[in-house]
């Protein structure tokens, strides 16, 4: 992981990984784990939450998981709202 690269990507404040699997191990958690140790911005992980995934047609699990393209432009525009809020 090119820890450089995700730093400069945080330069605009704020964050949005999107991956078709889960997020825990994923790389919105080394993209989060990176962001923690060197400075954080507002971060929206979009991918499978912690839940065993069944199978079935791909645009039914896109919306059930809520990772379409529209859900990702949705959480984009929620991170870059929370741009500039102070985080403890």
């Amino acid at each position: 992981m090119d820890g450089e690269a995700i730093l400069e990507a945080a330069s605009c404040g704020a964050i949005v990984t999107a991956e078709n699997h889960s997020i825990i191990g994923g790389l919105g958690s080394a993209v989060a784990e990176q962001l923690a140790e060197n400075g954080s911005v507002p971060i929206r992980r979009i991918g499978i939450r912690d839940s065993f995934v069944e199978t079935g047609e791909i645009a039914d699990l896109l919306t059930k998981h809520e990772t379409r393209a529209e859900d990702i432009v949705r959480a984009a525009l929620e991170v870059v709202a929370r741009k500039g809020e102070t985080r403890v």
